[in-house]
Protein backbone atom coordinates (compact mmCIF):
# COMPACT_ATOMS: atom_id res chain seq x y z
CA UNK A 1 0.00 0.00 0.00
CA UNK A 2 2.46 2.43 0.90
CA UNK A 3 4.71 1.61 -2.43
CA UNK A 4 1.40 2.19 -4.80
CA UNK A 5 0.51 5.45 -2.82
CA UNK A 6 4.35 6.82 -3.16
CA UNK A 7 4.36 5.55 -6.86
CA UNK A 8 1.03 7.74 -7.06
CA UNK A 9 2.40 10.84 -5.54
CA UNK A 10 5.62 10.03 -7.73
CA UNK A 11 3.58 10.14 -10.91
CA UNK A 12 1.62 13.42 -9.85
CA UNK A 13 5.04 14.77 -9.38
CA UNK A 14 6.29 13.91 -12.61
CA UNK A 15 2.99 15.37 -14.53
CA UNK A 16 3.20 18.50 -12.91
CA UNK A 17 6.74 19.00 -14.04
CA UNK A 18 6.29 18.80 -17.21
CA UNK A 19 3.16 20.73 -17.65
CA UNK A 20 5.45 23.47 -15.62
CA UNK A 21 7.98 23.00 -17.88
CA UNK A 22 5.58 22.83 -21.47
CA UNK A 23 4.20 26.33 -19.76
CA UNK A 24 7.66 27.76 -19.53
CA UNK A 25 8.66 27.05 -23.22
CA UNK A 26 4.95 27.71 -25.35
CA UNK A 27 4.10 30.85 -22.91
CA UNK A 28 6.72 33.11 -23.95
CA UNK A 29 6.63 31.53 -27.54
CA UNK A 30 3.04 32.44 -27.71
CA UNK A 31 2.95 36.06 -26.14
CA UNK A 32 6.46 37.33 -26.86
CA UNK A 33 7.49 35.67 -30.53
CA UNK A 34 4.71 33.96 -32.25
CA UNK A 35 0.86 33.80 -31.99
CA UNK A 36 -1.76 32.02 -33.85
CA UNK A 37 -4.81 34.29 -36.06
CA UNK A 38 -7.55 33.01 -37.88
CA UNK A 39 -8.54 34.65 -40.94
CA UNK A 40 -12.13 36.47 -40.87
CA UNK A 41 -13.85 38.00 -43.66
CA UNK A 42 -12.91 38.05 -47.21
CA UNK A 43 -10.89 40.99 -46.98
CA UNK A 44 -7.91 39.42 -48.04
CA UNK A 45 -9.15 37.14 -50.79
CA UNK A 46 -7.19 35.76 -53.18
CA UNK A 47 -4.30 36.16 -50.52
CA UNK A 48 -6.18 34.75 -48.46
CA UNK A 49 -9.81 33.59 -47.25
CA UNK A 50 -12.14 32.97 -44.63
CA UNK A 51 -10.53 30.31 -41.86
CA UNK A 52 -7.44 30.19 -42.70
CA UNK A 53 -4.86 29.93 -39.77
CA UNK A 54 -1.55 31.65 -39.70
CA UNK A 55 1.15 32.07 -37.83
CA UNK A 56 2.61 35.89 -36.93
CA UNK A 57 5.68 36.87 -36.16
CA UNK A 58 5.70 39.13 -33.15
CA UNK A 59 9.57 39.79 -33.05
CA UNK A 60 10.77 40.87 -36.09
CA UNK A 61 9.50 44.59 -35.73
CA UNK A 62 11.25 45.13 -32.65
CA UNK A 63 14.23 45.19 -35.34
CA UNK A 64 12.96 47.10 -37.77
CA UNK A 65 9.73 48.24 -39.73
CA UNK A 66 7.27 46.96 -41.78
CA UNK A 67 8.08 47.12 -44.99
CA UNK A 68 5.78 47.49 -48.02
CA UNK A 69 3.54 44.67 -49.64
CA UNK A 70 4.06 42.87 -46.24
CA UNK A 71 0.61 41.77 -44.40
CA UNK A 72 0.50 42.62 -41.37
CA UNK A 73 -1.95 41.85 -38.14
CA UNK A 74 -2.68 44.69 -35.83
CA UNK A 75 -5.08 46.49 -33.37
CA UNK A 76 -8.15 47.85 -35.45
CA UNK A 77 -7.62 51.65 -34.98
CA UNK A 78 -11.24 52.15 -34.41
CA UNK A 79 -11.77 49.38 -31.87
CA UNK A 80 -8.52 47.94 -30.25
CA UNK A 81 -10.11 44.58 -29.12
CA UNK A 82 -10.18 43.68 -32.65
CA UNK A 83 -7.38 42.48 -34.54
CA UNK A 84 -7.26 43.15 -38.57
CA UNK A 85 -5.25 41.51 -41.42
CA UNK A 86 -4.36 44.11 -44.07
CA UNK A 87 -0.81 44.80 -46.64
CA UNK A 88 1.20 47.42 -46.15
CA UNK A 89 1.14 49.95 -49.05
CA UNK A 90 2.25 53.50 -47.68
CA UNK A 91 5.11 53.44 -45.21
CA UNK A 92 5.67 56.33 -42.94
CA UNK A 93 6.59 59.97 -43.85
CA UNK A 94 5.13 58.99 -47.51
CA UNK A 95 2.24 60.55 -49.35
CA UNK A 96 -0.34 58.61 -51.01
CA UNK A 97 -3.11 59.80 -53.44
CA UNK A 98 -4.97 57.68 -55.54
CA UNK A 99 -5.08 58.49 -59.01
CA UNK A 100 -7.22 57.05 -62.26
CA UNK A 101 -7.82 53.72 -60.07
CA UNK A 102 -3.98 53.42 -58.99
CA UNK A 103 -2.27 54.68 -56.04
CA UNK A 104 0.24 57.07 -56.32
CA UNK A 105 3.02 57.42 -54.06
CA UNK A 106 5.49 59.92 -53.33
CA UNK A 107 8.37 59.22 -50.49
CA UNK A 108 10.10 61.86 -48.09
CA UNK A 109 13.04 62.11 -50.69
CA UNK A 110 10.13 63.31 -53.58
CA UNK A 111 10.50 60.01 -55.61
CA UNK A 112 7.09 58.94 -57.26
CA UNK A 113 6.05 55.79 -58.65
CA UNK A 114 2.67 54.29 -58.67
CA UNK A 115 2.10 51.42 -56.30
CA UNK A 116 2.83 47.78 -58.27
CA UNK A 117 -0.22 45.97 -57.31
CA UNK A 118 0.40 42.39 -57.49
CA UNK A 119 -2.12 41.24 -55.16
CA UNK A 120 -5.24 42.33 -55.58
CA UNK A 121 -7.92 42.09 -58.85
CA UNK A 122 -9.92 44.80 -57.64
CA UNK A 123 -9.36 48.61 -57.87
CA UNK A 124 -9.04 51.14 -55.49
CA UNK A 125 -12.94 52.57 -56.46
CA UNK A 126 -12.30 55.21 -53.41
CA UNK A 127 -10.19 58.44 -53.91
CA UNK A 128 -8.32 59.56 -51.39
CA UNK A 129 -5.04 61.55 -50.26
CA UNK A 130 -3.19 61.20 -47.24
CA UNK A 131 0.22 62.45 -46.00
CA UNK A 132 1.42 59.55 -43.08
CA UNK A 133 3.51 60.77 -40.57
CA UNK A 134 6.65 58.97 -38.78
CA UNK A 135 4.80 56.42 -37.14
CA UNK A 136 2.26 55.63 -39.28
CA UNK A 137 0.89 53.08 -42.00
CA UNK A 138 -1.54 53.10 -44.79
CA UNK A 139 -2.69 49.76 -45.23
CA UNK A 140 -5.86 48.06 -47.62
CA UNK A 141 -7.40 44.83 -47.74
CA UNK A 142 -6.43 42.55 -50.80
CA UNK A 143 -9.86 43.03 -51.56
CA UNK A 144 -10.51 46.18 -52.25
CA UNK A 145 -14.22 45.98 -52.87
CA UNK A 146 -14.74 44.24 -49.27
CA UNK A 147 -12.11 45.95 -47.62
CA UNK A 148 -12.61 47.98 -44.48
CA UNK A 149 -9.41 49.52 -44.31
CA UNK A 150 -7.28 52.80 -44.41
CA UNK A 151 -9.36 54.42 -47.14
CA UNK A 152 -11.93 54.67 -44.85
CA UNK A 153 -10.52 55.25 -41.01
CA UNK A 154 -7.21 56.59 -42.13
CA UNK A 155 -3.50 55.98 -41.33
CA UNK A 156 -2.34 52.69 -38.94
CA UNK A 157 -0.40 54.04 -35.93
CA UNK A 158 2.88 52.04 -35.78
CA UNK A 159 1.95 51.04 -31.88
CA UNK A 160 -1.22 49.25 -33.58
CA UNK A 161 1.35 46.41 -35.25
CA UNK A 162 0.84 43.48 -33.60
CA UNK A 163 3.48 41.18 -36.17
CA UNK A 164 3.11 40.03 -39.65
CA UNK A 165 2.12 36.74 -41.13
CA UNK A 166 4.43 34.22 -41.60
CA UNK A 167 3.28 31.28 -42.22
CA UNK A 168 -0.42 29.57 -43.20
CA UNK A 169 -1.12 26.04 -41.35
CA UNK A 170 -4.78 25.80 -42.43
CA UNK A 171 -5.96 24.81 -44.51
CA UNK A 172 -3.74 21.75 -44.88
CA UNK A 173 -3.81 22.38 -49.10
CA UNK A 174 -2.39 25.74 -48.80
CA UNK A 175 0.08 25.28 -46.02
CA UNK A 176 2.73 27.82 -46.99
CA UNK A 177 5.55 30.53 -46.03
CA UNK A 178 4.00 34.12 -46.65
CA UNK A 179 6.54 36.35 -48.59
CA UNK A 180 5.16 40.39 -50.18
Amino acid sequence: MKNSLKSFFSFCWEVVEVVVLALLIVVPIRYFLFQPFVVDGSSMEPSFYDGDYLIVDQISYRFRQPERGEVIIFYAPTDPSRRFIKRVVGLPGEQLEAIDQQIMITTPEGEQFFFEDYYSQSTVYRSFSVALEEDQYFVLGDNRDRSYDSRFWGYLPAENVIGRAVLRLWPVNRISKITP
